[in-house]
């Protein structure tokens, strides 16, 4: 059973493949943390529950019992004013004013599958047999609190979920201000807290940082998950690398503003915490209302980072990710943003298209500026109808043309998003986020939709389900491209304002449930800029995300690497881009931006009709090669075997399912003069087998390739890859 309950000790035992995770009911219902990490068998957990007592700053809310303080217990889902002086993971306003509240266990129950979230995306499983999860119901009988503790564990990953469902059973309001997901006190603080950062074009750069005392926090008030943060933290025991070393790594499925924390105190012992940013958040409860939190994915791995990397990686692909092409391969596109930006028309779009066929590739893409008088990104946002001026014929004449190629065609879209300059903004001034008798602050132009409104999202999916229905449209860029100001709505009272932010959350995953269940044949791909809302909460109802709008292939080493410290290939558009490069100005070869972007769902993102004919050649065999390898590069397991972030080398390699098949990339960033010779070990491989390269048809052991390595070649110049292929012989 992967959920146990010794009813002498009171202890939950929670086990997953490799993990267990234990919690223990003391006294009158507290409920303490007593393990997390590799799987044990649990016959002696009740020993680890161990307190001493400590000074007079350490209250006793137990008078009988010196040695148990709160400010230093172990705690599950601790709360702030009863003697624990850390950070809470919740807190609570009563009607009189006060925020003391202590919820204590009432009962639990264990059920077989996993329930669903209800409004918000959450991972899943096919059949109960995938999992079990354990409810804890605790209670604040005097503050009329109820609060639902949850827990899954998965039996074929090695993966724990945990949520909170907070009920108001009392007949007074309730004012939640802070509502954390998951809470887990460590039993010491020898760790490297490891986050993803950058900004815009820069995304998901890799910090590790040794714990100190104070509170560490990564997080977003941006009204997205962001540039600048992921929802994702890891706490490393030191010294980890990507194959030894204890990883505990927490992922919140959401994408508006979050924050993570990592607290040491006094004791040298480390909470970690994620939830909804409280700053800015409340959220009103009357009698009978209850709030769900966004759920945290904890992943512990015994293997370092990689294996905590591949346990995200399997999960989102399989149980994270939805619809038709979740397990199909991805096609091969040509967008026309960087090839045409605004100035384009249905001659110039099928002459891309045509030479796009020509050179095998399977989709092409529309980006901005089909719609409304959009000639610049100063307009016409919410207008969502075609142009005539630039496509006098319609959409459907357009898409027609391009199928007659035998290629599928996309199409870009903001739907969150107005312009002050059209129709929408002009006839609905208040359909916005706005503050009354504050300014309008704008960003590229435009301001955000209402999406907390019902009447607002009825109006856009009217519009944007009339477009897709318009013609035999596969593929959507669902784009956004500015982050929240002046958050506040008009349909809401003034005590509601300050849940604008997550009814706008709300709004979005109800927008997007509707329109990709009523279109399950289109593909759909997320973006923010790039990257600003690359995160679970998408990918559960669109399975790619544009993982950069900086597609220069030596700065995307470093922001696909980290990407993949949680999200699999599979999630990552990557394209191939015009040189000098749009966002850096850089030259990069051909062969060298193909290679980085095959490691990726591939596309191009230029002028096809600009290619010389020795460059048709090269993007012929690029776009064949993909064909060939997308299948298991998409859906098999990545090792990272050096790092961008850490010298002037990268490189990477997929391994198929059952290790028969796997490709490596490697890349070298500047040439060195009179270098070292260099030889790359290989991971994942199976170290009994022989496995052929097939550019040359030598043959090596997988055990020697994976312990001595492979001899790499002289390669002359800056920018410089190869891409590897090994078979079974």
């Amino acid at each position: 059973m992967p959920i146990q309950y010794d009813s002498k000790n009171r202890i939950f035992h929670l086990q997953t493949s490799g993990t267990s995770y234990a919690i223990q009911v003391i006294k009158t219902g507290v409920l303490s943390q007593l393990y997390w990490g590799r799987k044990v068998r649990g016959t002696t957990l009740d020993k680890l529950f161990h307190t001493t007592g400590r000074s007079s700053f350490s209250p006793n809310p137990f008078p009988e019992d010196g040695s148990i303080s709160f400010d230093s217990l172990p705690q599950e889902y601790p709360a702030f004013g009863t003697s624990d002086f850390r950070q809470p993971a919740y807190q609570v306003q009563l009607a009189n004013g006060s925020t003391i509240t202590e919820l204590l266990y009432r009962s639990h129950r264990i059920i077989a599958g996993k329930p669903k979230l209800e409004g918000l995306p959450a991972v899943y499983v096919e059949c109960e047999e995938e999992a079990d999860t354990l409810e804890i119901e605790l209670a604040d009988d005097t503050a009329g609190l109820m609060a639902v503790l949850s827990y899954t564990v998965f039996r074929d990953h090695n993966v724990i979920t945990r949520s909170v469902r907070f009920t108001n059973e009392g007949g007074q309001p309730l004012q939640l201000l802070r509502a954390f997901s998951m809470s887990v006190d460590m039993p010491h603080s020898d760790y490297e807290l490891l986050n993803l950062h950058g900004s815009w074009a820069r995304e998901r750069s890799i910090d590790r940082r040794l714990l100190t005392s104070g509170i560490h926090t990564v997080a977003s008030a941006r009204g997205s998950s962001s540039h600048q943060q992921n929802p994702f933290v890891a706490l490393l025991s030191v010294g980890t690398d990507e194959d030894h070393g204890d990883v505990y790594g927490v992922n919140l499925v959401y994408s508006g503003s979050f924050s993570a924390q990592a607290e040491v105190d006094q004791f040298r012992t480390a909470r970690l915490s994620i939830g909804i940013n409280p700053l800015d958040f409340t959220w009103m409860l009357e009698p009978g209302e209850s709030f769900q939190t966004p759920e945290a994915v904890m992943v512990f791995s015994s293997e370092g980072l990689g294996g905590m990397s591949r346990t995200y990686h399997k999960l989102y692909r399989t149980r994270l990710c939805r619809g038709m092409y979740r397990d199909e391969p991805r096609p091969i596109l040509v967008n026309n943003w960087e090839a045409t930006y605004f100035n384009f028309n249905a001659d110039k779009i099928e002459s891309i298209a045509r030479a796009g066929k020509e050179l095998g590739i399977e989709l092409f893409v529309l980006d901005d500026g089909w719609f409304g008088k959009r000639n610049d990104d100063r307009s016409s946002l919410g207008d969502w109808f075609v142009d005539k001026n630039k496509l006098p014929n319609g959409l459907e004449e357009l898409v027609s043309r391009v199928n007659q190629l035998d290629m599928q065609f996309g199409l870009w879209f903001e739907p969150e998003m107005v312009s002050p300059d059209s129709e929408l903004y002009r006839t609905h001034p208040d359909w916005c986020l706005h503050v009354p008798d504050r300014r309008r602050t704008e960003g590229r132009k435009q301001l955000i939709l209402d999406f907390s409104r019902a009447d607002v999202r009825e109006v856009i999916y009217g519009m944007i389900s009339k477009i897709l229905q318009s013609a035999p449209i596969t593929y959507v860029k669902w784009d956004m491209n500015r982050n929240m100001t002046e958050i506040g709505s008009a349909a809401l009272p003034p005590e509601r304002q300050r849940e604008t932010a997550h009814r706008y959350m709300l709004g979005l995953y109800e927008m997007l449930e509707r329109i990709t269940s009523d279109f399950p044949h289109v593909l759909f791909e997320s973006c923010s800029g790039g990257g600003g809302r690359f995160d679970p909460g998408m990918l559960h109802y669109m399975p790619q995300t544009w993982t950069s709008d900086n597609t220069d292939a030596i700065a995307r080493l470093k922001i696909q690497y980290g990407t993949s410290i949680v999200y699999p290939i599979s999630t990552m558009g990557s394209h191939v881009s015009e040189v000098p490069n749009h966002q850096v100005h850089r030259n990069v070869s051909l062969e060298t931006r193909g290679n980085v972007a095959m490691s990726g769902n591939f596309g191009y993102e230029l002028d096809l009709t600009k290619f010389s004919d020795a460059e048709k050649e090269i993007v012929k065999r690029q776009v064949s090669e993909y064909k060939e390898l997308r299948g298991f590069m998409q859906f098999g397991d990545q090792y990272r075997l050096l790092s961008p972030f850490e010298g002037n080398e990268t490189a990477w390699m997929v391994v198929n399912e059952n290790r028969s098949e796997a490709m490596v990339a490697y890349f070298r960033v500047l040439a060195e003069a009179n270098a070292p010779l260099s030889r790359l070990k290989l991971k994942g491989l199976d170290p009994d087998r022989d496995y052929m390269l097939q550019a040359t048809g030598d043959v090596y052991g997988g055990d020697e390739l994976m312990y001595a390595g492979i001899n790499l070649p002289d390669l002359h110049g800056d920018f410089q890859s190869l891409l590897l292929r090994f078979k079974v012989k």
